[in-house]
C-alpha cells in the first residue's frame, strides 16, 4: 500500500519557480528532482484550497502549476474541515486572518494523509510548531501528517523505498 502524500500549493509554485537567487533555485531543482524520482512511490492527493490559491496568485508559469495541481486527486473539503480550521485559529495554531495554511493542515489531517509536502516553513513545515500541532490534533483526535519539504522524503532505498 502506498503512503499518501498531500501536495501543498508552494510545490507545485516552486517547481516553476523562475526566481535566480540560490535559495530559490535550489528549492525548484530539489522540487524538480523529487517531482521525478519519488512521487510515483505515493498517492497524490491535493484541496480545492490548492488550486484556488494558484488561481489567485500572479506568477510566470502559473497555467502549467494549476495544470500540475489539476492532474492530483482532490480530497472534499467536507463540513468537519471548517470545524478543525476554527480549532486551529482559537489555539493560535495557525493565523487567522490567512486560512489557507489551516485548511491544508486540516485536511491533511483530516484524511490521515501521511505527508504534508510543502516549502511553507513558516507555519507548516516549522518543528517549532510540530508539538503544539501535534497536541492540538491529539485533544481533537486528528492524525498529524508529517510536515515535510521535498528535501526530507527522498528514497535511499530503491528496491522498496517506501515499504511501510
Amino acid at each position: 500500500m502506498k503512503r499518501k502524500v498531500y501536495i501543498e500549493t508552494s510545490i507545485p509554485s516552486f517547481y516553476y519557480e523562475v526566481r535566480t537567487e540560490p535559495a530559490m533555485v535550489a528549492r525548484r531543482e530539489t522540487t524538480r528532482r523529487w517531482w521525478a524520482t519519488e512521487r510515483g512511490y505515493f498517492d497524490l492527493f491535493t484541496s480545492v484550497f490548492a488550486r484556488g490559491e494558484l488561481e489567485r496568485g500572479q506568477f510566470p508559469g502559473k497555467s502549467e502549476a494549476l495544470a500540475m495541481i489539476n492532474a492530483i486527486e482532490l480530497l472534499q473539503a467536507v463540513p468537519p474541515i471548517e470545524q478543525i480550521v476554527s480549532i486551529y485559529v482559537q489555539h493560535h495554531l495557525m493565523p487567522g486572518k490567512d486560512l489557507g495554511d489551516a485548511y491544508h493542515l486540516a485536511i491533511a489531517s483530516y484524511y490521515e494523509v501521511d505527508y504534508l509536502l510543502t516549502w511553507n516553513c513558516r507555519h507548516l513545515a516549522n518543528v517549532n510548531k510540530q508539538e503544539h500541532i501535534e497536541t492540538v490534533n491529539k485533544q481533537i483526535g486528528l492524525k498529524v501528517p508529517r510536515l515535510i519539504t521535498p528535501d526530507s522524503l527522498f528514497s535511499e532505498n530503491a528496491e522498496d523505498p517506501y515499504a511501510t
